[in-house]
């Protein structure tokens, strides 16, 4: 099948790209190389799908309908996981990320209804969730009360994703993906941050007591499940619409990732407290049992092997590998 991948270039995107690939399905990627981090990061992301004959690399912002146009008539199927990412620079300025978030993602809902494309996997976030004091994490929580523009838009996705789906009939999947981490994660995210400061004799920076907890993901069983997430659309009823958590159902405090980091990298950690962040959630906890059920989703990557090949992946760029 050809499947357009949104934000393609990115960490996740461009893992999925390669999974998509290797299955021997054609893909179109459109991703706009928003300097929100450097250009060459998301070229070298790119560097095994451009070995395939199936893959065409289209450079455009999803607000841009010229951008849209250029797409393929024959893609079947979107996957949506172009965004302006991060909880902190939201709240320096929302208005771009209602802008990109919010209209972007209307425009793509738009270009599926137009094009008549029936199967759309859109990307959440767990940040919907903001401080709810109920944990794990379900799917039936309420989510009323973000607390950052980011989680704001991505709330306002999901509404606009439902409303789609009940109007025009198209099969989406909304994931809430909970703390991705793995090779090619972002530069600005906690672990590659923490992973270069290390390296370089820095000190982390902690915000708060340590003691916020996050459920964090590695990519391979993030990957599983959009896979799932994929077939799921493709044998769902029309109109079928659902929101599907992606967490590793296990929560880590920030201190602690950071020994574990420390200890992977053969350095010891030194800290400088800095006070809490506005817009960060306390914890996030995934309960993942519609995901199991749905997708068949079963992630099996625990803490500290993910955080040993994240390391391991690091290494390597710092001694010139690509991958």
């Amino acid at each position: 099948m050809k499947t357009l991948v949104t934000g393609h270039a990115g960490f996740i995107g461009s893992h999925f790209v390669d999974r998509l690939l290797e299955a021997g399905d054609e893909v179109v990627g459109l991703d706009n190389r928003d300097p929100f981090y450097p250009a060459p990061v998301k070229e070298r992301n790119l560097e095994g799908a451009r070995d395939h004959d199936g893959f065409l690399d289209l450079d455009g912002d999803i607000r841009d309908p010229e951008a849209l146009e250029r797409i393929p008539d024959d893609v079947e199927r979107v996957v949506h996981l172009a965004a302006l990412a991060g909880v902190r620079p939201s709240i320096e300025d929302p208005a771009r990320y209602q802008s990109v978030n919010l209209e972007g993602t209307t425009r793509l809902l738009e270009f599926a209804r137009e094009r008549q494309i029936k199967h759309f996997v859109f990307a959440s976030s767990s940040s919907v969730y903001g401080n709810n004091r109920k944990v794990p994490f379900s799917e039936d929580d309420p989510v009323d009360h973000p607390i950052s523009p980011y989680a704001a838009t991505k709330r306002g996705g999901e509404l606009l994703a439902h409303t789609y789906s009940h109007l025009f009939g198209i099969r989406i999947l909304s994931l809430r993906f909970f703390t991705v981490y793995g090779p090619r994660q972002r530069p600005d995210l906690a672990i590659h941050k923490f992973a270069r400061l290390l390296s370089q004799g820095e000190e982390i920076p902690m915000f708060g007591d340590g003691t916020t907890r996050r459920d964090y993901t590695y990519i391979d069983d993030i990957l599983a499940g959009m896979e799932g997430a994929l077939e799921w659309v493709q044998s769902a009823p029309e109109g079928a619409f659902e929101i599907v958590n992606l967490g590793e159902s296990r929560t880590v405090e920030l201190r602690e990732m950071i020994q574990v980091l420390g200890r992977e990298m053969g350095v010891e950690p030194r800290i400088r407290r800095l006070p809490p962040q506005p817009g960060d959630v306390e914890r996030t906890w995934a309960d993942v049992s519609r995901a199991r059920r749905l997708l068949g989703y079963d992630p099996s990557t625990d803490f500290e092997e993910g955080i040993r090949r994240f390391v391991a992946w690091f290494r390597s760029r710092e001694n010139g590998g690509a991958s």
